[in-house]
């Protein structure tokens, strides 16, 4: 009887091994990869500054349509070097080719994340922050334009989100350039379900095209849904010429309707009917931002003079004072576990715990707990003191900061009960023996 043979195991796929150097450029990791290239991290030590190295994909297994498309990708991009510079775009500041690789150089913005994290119906931002959004990608696509580019690839995954929810478009790999014919690559005109009916139907594009792709992202940033889904690439691109999308507000009831107004423009099968420009587009946003803003201003403070005036702490202010207070102070919403005041940092403000509770700690150490209408920051009545706890959320809780600066220009009347209120209630927690909050 003979032995059995032994299991093969199946090959391990080979690493790829991280290159000391691109060009000029010593590289400290790899960040991320695509279908089209893998881009590094390095550092530009002549201007001091990060930078992401994005080399284009040289193997492409035989397949040489692949290999022109990057390399016509590549150029395309290159040609872009220095001439686009909006702080809405991420710049690309140098190209290079070695080895085989093609490679170019682009802004590196750290923790950065697309907008297609936001895409999600569980995961979208709010309306305010995704007009915001959209009106600099208007912004950015204008100047572009006027510079004779069209991007022809707006999508979530092409437009990044910094983490101080500044915006950056990126992937000029397929843009036409007035100037070059280096872009006109056969065969790709952008992804399938942003692209405008004139460019699924390969008819000359102007900057309206863009703002099209634009109108398509930002119907599905404020609904979770592409404008147009289908099972097939064919059932796909019919829809785009000859469907219209589903209404915003059966999707998401909460959209007010000069918004949806605004999505459905830019969304015009006829390029004729959609904004002119990005600056127009922009413009339109800004008008209908501004009137929501202005409305919902006047229910936001109203609703907050409410829960204000049910709290504890303001039980001996007139309607006047809590007034007073609502224009000397801000509103804010933090999340489980974000940190509210540091400990050791210098700030000027008084805090009111208007939901929810804290958690107080020193030294990484918890030394007890703050409940809804607590207040804490007392270390704002001497000028220059540091703060010696740290104030972090125990769950999802709403705070009023209080500027000790705008607070000084209320009325006496007004500053006198806030600080006999504040002082009285920080004396009650000293009595009762909980000093654990008594120096945030």
């Amino acid at each position: 009887m003979s032995a059995p043979a032994p299991k093969s195991t199946p090959p391990s796929k080979p690493t790829r091994k991280v290159p000391e150097k691109i060009g000029k450029y010593v590289v400290i990791k790899e960040v991320g990869r695509g279908s089209t290239g893998i881009v590094y991290l390095s550092h530009d030590a002549y201007y001091g500054r990060d930078v992401a190295i994005k080399v284009y994909n040289s193997d492409s297994g035989g397949d040489e349509e692949r290999t022109r498309i990057a390399r016509k990708m590549f150029l395309s991009e290159a040609h872009l070097v220095g001439m686009l510079q909006h702080p809405h775009i991420l710049p690309i500041f140098d190209a290079g080719e070695e080895n085989g690789h093609c490679y170019i150089v682009t802004e590196h913005v750290h923790g950065a994340r697309t907008l297609a994290a936001y895409c999600r119906p569980d995961n979208l931002l709010r309306i305010d922050d995704t007009v915001e959004i959209v009106f600099k990608c208007a912004k950015a696509l204008h100047y572009a334009h006027s510079r004779g580019v069209i991007h022809r690839d707006i999508k979530p995954s092409n437009i990044m989100l910094t983490q101080d929810s500044d915006v950056r478009i990126i992937d000029f790999g397929i843009a036409l350039v007035s100037d070059s014919d280096i872009s006109r690559i056969e065969g790709i005109a952008g992804s399938p379900s942003y692209m405008s009916p004139e460019q699924v139907q390969s008819l000359d594009l102007t900057n309206r095209s863009d703002l099209y792709s634009l109108g398509a992202v930002m119907y599905e940033l404020l609904t979770g849904c592409r404008p147009f889904r289908a099972g097939n690439l064919q059932k796909l691109l019919h829809q785009i010429v000859y469907a219209t999308p589903p209404p915003i507000h059966v999707l998401r009831k909460d959209i007010p309707e000069e918004l949806e107004t605004v999505v459905a423009m830019a969304l015009q099968k006829d390029p004729a009917k959609r904004y002119k420009s990005g600056l127009d587009f922009a413009a339109e946003l800004t008008r209908v931002h501004q009137r929501l803003r202005e409305a919902n201003s006047r229910i936001d403070r109203q609703e907050q003079f409410g829960v204000l005036r049910r709290l504890k702490f303001f039980h001996e202010f007139s309607h006047a004072e809590i007034w007073e207070v609502l224009r000397a102070s801000n509103w804010q919403d933090y999340v489980q576990g974000e940190e509210i005041v540091k400990e050791g940092e210098m700030d000027d403000r008084f805090y009111i715990l208007v939901s929810g509770n804290c958690a107080v700690e020193r030294h990484g150490r918890r030394l007890g707990a703050l409940e809804t209408g607590d207040c804490f920051g007392e270390a704002s009545y001497v000028p220059g003191a540091k703060r010696t706890a740290t104030i972090r959320s125990a769950s999802a809780v709403t705070v009023l900061k209080v500027s000790s600066t705008l607070l000084e220009q209320v009325s006496a009347s007004c500053q006198l009960r806030f600080n006999r209120v504040f002082l009285r209630t920080l004396i009650g927690r000293l009595q009762s023996g909980d000093t654990s909050a008594t120096s945030a």
